[in-house]
Order: C-alpha cells, then structure tokens, then sequence
C-alpha cells in the first residue's frame, strides 16, 4: 500500500510481535512501534514488548481472551480507521504473527473499503517458536513429512469443522492454537478417527517465557494428564512423533538464568545494555523504567556555575546523567574542555566514570564503594578548606555527600540540582499485579530512586519478600525499609549485580 498523501498521512501497521520473547520481536516491528502516535495492543502481547511502546503514544487495550471479548471486533477496526483518518501512525500490535489466526485479515477489511493505507508486518508464529523453546522440531524428516496448524477456537454457537479424518491421514505433526477449551474433543476426535492412541502429545504453556512449562503425554492420557495438572494459558497442543524429542533436544530452561524472570528498575536510557547481558544469560527480563531523567530547564545556578567554573577546585559527578547534562550546558554556553583545564574531578561508579571519558576527561578520584559517604571521605582527605567544590546532580541528591564534606571543614560546597528525577508509571503494563501474583523472581535496583519510583509504580502491592539484588548501601537500605529480601552486589558495577543474581538462581535451583 501506498504512505497515503499530504492531506491524509495517517497510516495504519498491522504488527506481530511474536509469542513473548522480546528477542523475536522482528527489526522492522521494533522501528515501526518506535514511531507510533497509537498503539492498540491485544493479551497475548509480551509485558516485554509492551515496555518499548514510547511514552509519548496514545495506547489502547483491545485484548480478546476465548470468550471475555473486551472491544468487539467492528470496533476495533472503527477505532484504526479512525485513528488513521486523523492522520495519525497506527501501530494494530498482535500477538504472535496476525495473519495465522490472528483475524488479521478481518482487521484489515475496512481500511482497504475506505482506502486507509495500511501495511503488514508479520511476526513469529507461536505455533512454530513455542515448540522450538521446549525442543520440538515441528519437522523432521526421521518422524514426519508435513505440519499442520489448526485453530481449536471456535465461533459462538457454532460447530466444530475440524476434519478428523484428514488430520489423522497425514501422519504430520498437529499444532493447536487456542485449544485447551476444546482438548477433549479434539483428542477424541482424532482417536475416533483413527489415531494411534499411544503417539506422543504435550501441552505446551506460557512458551518462550520463563514461565514456560510442558505437560507430555500420548494422545490417549493428554486430556486426563493436563486435568491432573491443571492448564495455563496461552497453551498449544501438539500431537506427532516428534513431541519424543523434547527430552533430548530441550534447551531454554538449561541456560545460567533460565526459568528466571528479572524486573530491571533503570532509567530508561540506561536499560539495554544490562538487560542484553541478562538475556544472553537465558533470563525472561521484564525492563520497567519507574524514573524519569528531566533536565532542569533554565537553570540558573548551574549557568552561573559554568560563568565561573575556573573558581571550582573540585568538579563531582554521582551518576552518568549528570555528566551528560553538565556537558549540554557546557555546550549551549559556547564551552568546551579547555575551560575545565586545572580542574580535578570525583565521580561514583563506574558508569559515570565511562560517561566522563566519553567527553574526553577522565576521573581524578573515585571511591572503592560507590556512595556519597565513601566519595565524601575521599575527597574530604584530599581537599583544602579553601578549596571549592561543585556538585552536579539529581534535586534530590543524597544530602550525605555534603554534610560529610562540611564537617570535614571544607566551606565552598556548591551542590547544584541539573537533573529532576521522576516517577512515573507504565500505562500498559501493570507492575503491581507482577509482583502480587508472584511473576517475578529478582528485582534489579541501581539506585535509591529506583526503589522508590518501583514502590510508586507498584501501587497497593505488597513488595515485601521480593527478592532484591542492589548496587550499594543506600539501594539496599530503601529496598530493605519496603520490606525486600535483599542482596547487594560484591562490587558496584552491572556485571557484578549480574554474577549475583546468577549465584542466587544457582542457589535456588539447588533448593
């Protein structure tokens, strides 16, 4: 379809997003969702893929679970029209892959009626990665020629149109979508129709998550085995020879991290990075920015700082975002490094320490232990009483590092505010109910500020017993007054908050 033209630019996507795996989210799904002005999202989308739709779109929830129809499908494809005429990028995000099963094609109906530019981005099918994250082949030249998907799901009030008999002939593997509703039907259907009895068959739930779960059987024990167990949902069913090969070939829940879900609390800006790492581990990472970094705008202590920075002795940075800040100042005063030239500079961690090489600077001082306690000894041992120090930073800034310098006699301690940290909360995914039903196995906390933005994100939920793994003592201190089982890493770096939350799954998995 053509990208409309200038008097209508609206345009509607119609984006799979695959099973839940952030990591089969295709490119071009990812650039797309990242420029949308509306998002309308269903339930089988991941709380992972969910957490890339940006903060500035509108989002709409328009799930549909088997028989809990939250907006009918007419208005759904109403509301992407409409949306579109207004000339605004639509973004429809389904789950797994919209046109296999997906009524993406019933989506697409009025927009192609009326002439509203559209496109199609397809997604990875469920049918396929769920069976390939419990070590099922779908194919296999040993055990099958063919595979085939069937919709298990059937309309209101009407019969089942399955052929049993078809089905039963080719002796392929047999994927069912949306089937749990319909598994005894559907396991006696294909037994009447002939169907070994004793062929291999599974229940595979929650797929590609680190939820994710097997339940194997035959064709004659499945129905009775899941009722023994009990189904999750979103579930497939696959019958054929090929279901043997789960033992041999499964791989997901094997990995360092797999079978954990890890809640990363950072910055937004600060996200990818570590969530990569874990994932490369096998983690089911859930990223979840509670803070937002907002510049302070016409900010005028930190402009006057910067008419006069030659007077500074000392310049302190505590975070990576301060750094940047400073330099974009810096920068709009028509500034640059040569001004800062007799200057020592302090900072904490070694983000920020990267951050400032990044300008081409590096650090004169840096604690062992990365709080303002330690840097405020550090420094307060290499200081003069005369000597003058600016603090750049977050309004609201651990008073410590301050305190501890003026008692120590040093009287010029300039702590400026560059940075307002701010809550804020996910419209699209609920964190609460993560946490209160128990979704979560480790929460990754970098700051004080991201335990207090989580506890304002989480609402009522009880965070008590959540298991917390922190970067240092004023972490762990904010976390611990929530009521959080927690741990602290050896060192004040990504990769050692990474090796701890490993010994802790290595330590549960003993258990």
């Amino acid at each position: 379809m053509s990208d409309g033209n200038q008097e209508n630019p609206g345009k509607v996507w119609l984006v799979g997003a695959g099973p839940s795996d952030p990591g089969l989210f295709t490119l071009k799904g990812k650039e797309i969702l990242e420029t949308a002005q509306v998002v309308a999202y269903d339930a089988l989308v991941g709380a992972s893929v969910l957490s890339m739709i940006p903060d500035t779109a509108e989002t709409v929830y328009v799930g549909k679970r088997a028989g809990k129809h939250t907006v009918l499908q007419e208005q759904i494809s109403e509301l992407l029209a409409e949306k579109a005429r207004e000339g605004k990028r639509v973004v429809r995000l389904k789950g797994g892959d919209p046109f296999v099963f997906g009524r993406g094609g019933e989506e697409l109906e009025l927009l192609a009626r009326e002439g509203i530019p559209f496109e199609v981005v397809p997604g990875v099918t469920s049918a396929f990665a769920v069976p390939a994250y419990q070590g099922i082949p779908v194919t296999h030249r040993d055990y099958c020629s063919s595979v085939h998907l069937i919709t298990g799901h059937k309309r209101a009030g009407m019969e089942s149109d399955i052929d049993f008999e078809a089905l039963a002939r080719t002796k392929g593997t047999l994927l069912f979508l949306m089937g749990v509703g319909a598994l005894g039907d559907i396991c006696r259907g294909l037994l009447g129709a002939g169907m070994n009895p004793g062929t291999p068959a599974a229940l595979l739930m929650q797929g590609t998550t680190a939820a994710q779960d097997m339940i194997p059987a035959t064709l004659a024990t499945l129905e009775a085995e899941v009722e023994a167990r009990g189904a999750k949902t979103p579930a497939i069913i696959v019958v054929g020879n090929v279901c043997g090969l789960a033992g041999q070939f499964s791989w997901y829940g094997k990995q360092p991290l797999g079978g954990a879900r890890v809640l990363l609390v950072r910055p937004r800006e600060r996200m990818s990075e570590t969530a990569k790492k874990l994932r490369a581990l096998g983690a089911d990472v859930l990223e979840m920015p509670t803070i937002r970094i907002q510049k302070i705008a016409r900010n005028k202590r930190l402009q006057e700082a910067l008419d006069e920075v030659d007077a500074y002795r000392w310049l302190v940075f505590t975070s990576p975002a301060g750094v940047r800040i400073f330099f974009e100042e810096l920068a709009e005063r028509r500034k640059d490094v040569r001004c800062l030239y007799g200057r020592k500079i302090a900072v904490i961690g070694s983000g920020t320490e990267r951050e400032l090489e990044s300008h081409g600077l590096f650090a004169d001082l840096m604690p062992e232990q990365y709080d303002g306690e330690h840097l405020a000894h550090a420094l307060a041992g290499v200081c003069e009483a005369d000597e003058r120090i600016l603090i750049a930073r977050s309004s609201i800034g651990n008073p410590e590092l301050t305190n501890i310098l003026r008692a120590a006699g040093v009287r010029q301690v300039d702590d400026v505010p560059v940075y307002d940290t701010v809550y804020e909360k996910s419209p699209v995914i609920d964190i609460g109910a993560e946490i209160g039903e128990k979704r979560i196995d480790y929460a990754v906390f970098t700051s004080a500020s991201t335990v207090r933005g989580l506890a304002a994100a989480a609402g009522d939920a009880a965070l008590a017993g959540l298991k917390a793994v922190c970067i240092g003592r004023q972490t762990a201190v904010a976390a611990k007054a929530l009521g959080m089982d927690v741990e602290i890493s050896e060192k004040a770096t990504i990769d050692s908050v990474i090796g701890k939350v490993l010994e802790l799954h290595g330590r549960n998995r003993k258990e």
